[in-house]
């Protein structure tokens, strides 16, 4: 088992590390797809279905779109 860490940034984001970045076979401007699941969180490569799945859930949430909520939410 080889371990890889990396820090979160005050806006959350992380760099992912070497390893877990070829692992992958990931690129720069790749997605990366958070499977929740009861025993922790297992990151992998975005697949076609999921990045579909997601940009049409975003077309449904316009109503949080606005200038207010960026201010209010910015820091989460």
């Amino acid at each position: 088992m080889q371990t890889a860490t990396s820090k979160l940034t005050k806006k959350y984001q992380a760099t992912i590390p070497e390893p877990v970045r070829k692992l992958l076979h990931l690129k720069m401007g790749d997605e990366i797809a958070f499977d929740i699941k009861k025993d922790g969180v297992h990151l992998r490569r975005a697949r076609a279905v999921d990045i579909a799945f997601t940009q049409s859930l975003e077309n449904t949430l316009s109503e949080w779109m606005t200038e207010n909520d960026e201010e209010a939410y910015s820091d989460l």
